[in-house]
């Protein structure tokens, strides 16, 4: 496995700051599965398109028929582009016929994670999204300032974000070997008290999770 970022309550720099992260769905019939993820490749490649590609993974648990992708854009701006690139196509990710829904979502990360790092980090991911309570997104970032530098040693994450647009939520992408470990943390953790962050629950309204397997060539995996 590769070594993940440090995480520490302080605030990263102000360009870090600026980062931006965009996941996008893609729901499909399951019948057109291969079809609707054939073209996803080429379009993340295409000469005009912008932002990175950190992960890709196809859902297992929680809603079938769907596929993840998660990129990273230097700012907002970069961000808008591509957006606009995939408003005005008429195939979006190269599946445009193949797909029943297409939901991108912009995201900016929790002010003190660092940039997302690439890499082995596990065969099994968790994408959890909670939706707050309003006004809950400031208690919630204080709360997870505070307990996620302990978790992150035993237990690291991907990336902690909140969301840029629609209602306010958070969305959290964890890696773990498998299941059992998945579960196994999750449970001593709790146990020990050392989870959730301070305040954190009360501000949940809704809460949903999925877990996922790297889809091949992804940086994530």
């Amino acid at each position: 496995m590769d070594t993940p970022p440090v995480i520490t309550r302080d605030d990263v720099s102000a360009a870090q700051q600026a980062l931006r992260y965009e996941l996008t769905t893609l729901a499909y019939r399951l019948p057109d599965a291969e079809r609707a993820k054939a073209g996803i490749e080429p379009w993340l490649a295409a000469p005009d398109a912008e932002g990175r590609l950190l992960g890709c993974w196809e859902g297992e648990h929680g809603p079938l028929g769907r596929v993840y992708v998660l990129r990273g854009f230097d700012d907002e701006a970069q961000l808008s582009r591509e957006r606009e690139r995939a408003a005005h196509s008429r195939v979006p990710f190269g599946a445009g016929p193949h797909l029943t829904d297409l939901a991108m979502h912009g995201y900016a990360p929790f002010p003190f994670m660092p940039p997302i790092v690439t890499g082995a980090f596990g065969a099994v991911y968790e994408i959890r999204d909670y939706h707050l309570v309003p006004g809950g997104l400031p208690a919630t970032i204080d709360g997870w300032r505070q307990a996620l530098p302990a978790r992150h040693l035993v237990d690291p994450i991907t990336v902690v974000m909140y969301a840029l647009d629609g209602p306010a939520r958070i969305l959290q992408i964890w890696p773990f070997s498998g299941l059992d470990e998945r579960v196994a943390i999750r449970r001593r953790l709790y146990d020990e008290g050392t989870w959730p962050p301070p305040g954190g629950p009360e501000h949940i309204a809704e809460a949903s999770s999925v877990i996922a397997w790297p889809l091949p060539g992804s940086p994530l995996h």
